[in-house]
């Protein structure tokens, strides 16, 4: 993962996803330390919406030199706590030093075309039984040329998850959310084929599908979705 610019313009959009959100942030609660990396930070969202405690450190990471402006600028209007630390780099920028016991990769490892390289990397700067977080979307099936518009490598399923699982680490949780969206998501590429969601489009898809999904997510024990989420322990 190197700096750069990044070429994606969804962030704006999907800031409009609340409930999604809230929905994500819901399977990986309790799993967050007290001392967070926050990989890719993009306008800082994620340091926004785990808000919900106090932490010792919190390390926004974010490549892009205008999105770590606008990190910054969320900080300033008190949007993200005044003690977290905004960083302009990549997990190459990481001292030996510097250790964590939870790392995050929200909506960001796609976007890395060396994705095992990559968290084998970091794991040397996760604590022994901390926990390396990814929320990502998930199967290669519903790519898009949106998908590779805003720099997609790939989408995720469970298999490929598990292939770039970094030894001494062990699967917590490996699970598929957002059910409802998954359909919709199969019926844009198939039969609409529309490009770039607009923000009616996500508000509908996070106010109806993902509250829908909530439901449906439960009942089918979380085996299909259109985002995947994976915990993994650090063993000693």
């Amino acid at each position: 993962m190197s700096k750069l610019d990044y070429c994606g313009t969804e962030l704006d959009v999907f800031i409009h996803a609340k409930n999604w959100k809230k929905y994500w942030a819901s399977a990986i609660k309790p799993y967050l330390g007290d001392n967070i990396l926050d990989v890719g930070a993009g306008i800082g969202a994620t340091a926004s919406n785990l808000n919900i405690k106090k932490y010792n450190r919190w390390v926004e990471l974010e490549p892009d030199n205008n999105l770590t402006s606008r990190i910054e600028e969320s900080q300033r209007r008190g949007e993200i706590p005044p003690h977290f630390e905004i960083r302009n780099g990549t997990s190459n920028d990481l001292g030996a030093d510097e250790i964590f016991d939870t790392i995050l990769y929200i909506d960001v490892l796609e976007h890395i075309k060396e994705d095992a390289e990559e968290l084998l990397k970091v794991s040397k700067n996760l604590a022994v039984n901390g926990h390396l977080i990814i929320v990502a979307p998930a199967h290669n099936f519903l790519f898009t040329e949106f998908d590779r518009q805003i720099g997609h490598f790939r989408r995720y399923d469970k298999k490929s998850l598990i292939s770039i699982t970094p030894e001494k680490f062990e699967i917590v949780k490996l699970c598929y959310l957002d059910s409802v969206g998954m359909i919709a998501s199969l019926a844009n590429k198939l039969i609409l084929k529309s490009g770039s969601p607009k923000i009616s489009q996500i508000k509908l898809w996070d106010n109806l599908m993902v509250r829908a999904s909530r439901v449906v997510d439960g009942i089918l024990f979380h085996r299909v979705g259109k985002s995947i989420v994976c915990i993994l322990r650090k063993a000693a």
